[in-house]
């Protein structure tokens, strides 16, 4: 790996949308929704930053391409977790994430390890999940710091989003990888007698 790749301004960024993950942990575990709140905010709009500088500054790595998701995922997994944890967000929610999350890593791992299959692209369905996700803990948090009733009504409805993208991503990912390991694997050759009636 490339140092000059790590050195880029948009992998910076992401790297420090990773080493916001604990101080946003810290926060909830303490009480502090509002600071919890800002930081997550401030991890957000890093997130939409580092596309933008990698597209205009022409800075798209490889490293990129496979640090932003995890850090994404690093982000939203903690941020689901904890607030289960603290009762802020029912279980399934996070349970399903993690299901789905774990699900296709290791399913990418296995294809990649016995087929050498990568480059999964995010499909429409995972980038609504990351939305719907990122919108939910933003309310969840928001609702801890300005108890409404639209907030509650806006929570609760990216709750059910999630939900639904998290199941539909990855019913998704599932019908991508059969197609990808179709187009993998070399069809076998015809048999050479067969149709042929053995003579007598």
């Amino acid at each position: 790996m490339k140092l000059s790749q790590i050195l880029t301004a948009p992998n910076q960024l992401t790297l420090l949308r990773m080493i916001f993950v604990p101080f946003i942990v810290i926060h909830l575990v303490e009480g502090r929704y509002l600071w919890a709140l800002i930081v997550f905010v401030v991890a957000g709009f890093s997130d939409g930053l580092d596309g933008v500088l990698a597209r205009r500054l022409h800075q798209q790595t490889l490293l990129g391409q496979y640090l932003d998701p995890i850090a994404d995922k690093l982000l939203l997994s903690s941020m689901f977790l904890v607030l289960a944890i603290l009762h802020r967000i029912p279980w399934k929610f996070t349970v399903l994430v993690f299901s789905r999350d774990i699900s296709i890593l290791a399913a990418s791992a296995v294809l990649f390890a016995i087929a050498g299959l990568r480059n999964f692209r995010p499909s429409i369905f995972g980038k609504a999940n990351t939305f719907s996700q990122i919108c939910a803990v933003f309310f969840v948090l928001l609702l801890e710091v300005y108890p409404s009733r639209w907030i509650w009504i806006a929570r609760t409805e990216f709750l059910r989003a999630t939900f639904i993208f998290t199941i539909l991503s990855a019913l998704h990912y599932v019908v991508l990888v059969q197609h990808r390991l179709r187009e993998h694997t070399p069809a076998l050759p015809p048999a050479a007698d067969a149709g042929k009636v053995k003579a007598i």
